[in-house]
């Protein structure tokens, strides 16, 4: 079992910076990976960015160039650096961790959500 903890979400400007932040405690051994998704009302949830056990970050392409995706040297917390931040970025954001095990096969944990407002 983990459990993801995020916060840093609020109201901010556009144009304006925010940085989120995600705690994993339990099991994070086999973590493959976590990421940062957003769902904006009306709207399925969305891939934003993930960070591999590795290292490896992909981003969706409405972010790249804005956001960053990280992790300190514990690999807890992550971090997603938001910034030149757009109205069409408000979104509740939600961290995940995507656990692989021989028994499970890979096994997605959800955070319960941080609210992102920009406003115009």
């Amino acid at each position: 079992q983990v459990q993801l903890v995020e916060s840093g979400g609020g109201l901010v400007q556009a144009g304006g910076s925010l940085r989120l932040s995600c705690a994993a405690s339990g099991s994070r051994a086999n973590i493959n990976s976590m990421g940062w998704y957003r769902q904006a009302p009306g709207k399925q949830r969305e891939l934003v960015a993930t960070i591999t056990s590795g290292g490896s970050t992909n981003y969706a392409d409405s972010v790249k160039g804005r956001f960053t995706i990280s992790r300190d040297n514990a690999k807890n917390p992550v971090y997603l650096q938001m910034n030149s931040l757009k109205p069409e970025d408000t979104a509740v954001y939600y961290c995940n961790a995507a656990v692989w095990t021989v028994i499970t096969g890979t096994v997605n944990y959800w955070g319960q959500g941080t609210q992102v407002t920009v406003s115009t």
